[in-house]
C-alpha cells in the first residue's frame, strides 16, 4: 500500500470516527475523529511539500 493510499484510508477512518461520535452523541469520539482528520491533513501537506522539492 502506497503512502497516498494509507493517508486516504486513515482520512476515511477519521471521518467515520467523527460521524459515529455524532450519531451516538459521543462528544469525545467526535473530537477524536476531528483531531485525527487535522493530523492527516498536516501529514498530507508535509508529503506534498516533500514531493514538490523532490520533483524540482
Amino acid at each position: 500500500m502506497s503512502d497516498t493510499e494509507k493517508t486516504k484510508a486513515q482520512a476515511e477512518q477519521a471521518k467515520g470516527k467523527e460521524a459515529l461520535g455524532r450519531m451516538t452523541g459521543n462528544q469525545r469520539m467526535t473530537a477524536d475523529g476531528h483531531a485525527d482528520q487535522a493530523k492527516g491533513n498536516a501529514r498530507q501537506a508535509k508529503e506534498d511539500v516533500k514531493d514538490t522539492f523532490r520533483h524540482h
